[in-house]
C-alpha cells in the first residue's frame, strides 16, 4: 500500500517538476554579464536596455564588474597598440599625454 502512495506520489511530483521545465529556464545573469549589457547598452545610449541590465544584479556588483570590464578593455588596447595601459586610458578619455 505504501509503495502505491509513494509510486503516486512520485508521479504527481513528476508531473509538476515537467510543467515549470516548459520553455527557457531563467537563470540569474552574474555581474559580468550584467556588465557588459550595462556598458554596451551606454554606448548605443539604449535606456531600456541600461535599465534592465542594472536590475540583473546589486549596484555594487554591477560597478565592480563595469570596472572590471574597463581594466581589461584598456589592457587588451594596449597591447594592441603597444602603447602603455595609463597612454591608452588618457586618449580614451581625451586626456593630453602625461
Amino acid at each position: 500500500m505504501f509503495g502505491r502512495v509513494r509510486k503516486s506520489g512520485t508521479r504527481f511530483l513528476n508531473s509538476l517538476r515537467s510543467e515549470t521545465k516548459t520553455g527557457r529556464e531563467a537563470r540569474p545573469h552574474n555581474l559580468f554579464e550584467a556588465a557588459a549589457a550595462y556598458v554596451s547598452a551606454c554606448a548605443e545610449d539604449d535606456q531600456e536596455r541600461i535599465d534592465e541590465a542594472a536590475g540583473w544584479v546589486s549596484p555594487e556588483a554591477l560597478s565592480f564588474g563595469v570596472n572590471e570590464l574597463a581594466c581589461r578593455a584598456v589592457i587588451a588596447l594596449a597591447r594592441e597598440r603597444d602603447e602603455s595601459p595609463r597612454t591608452v586610458a588618457r586618449a580614451l578619455l581625451g586626456l593630453p599625454t602625461a
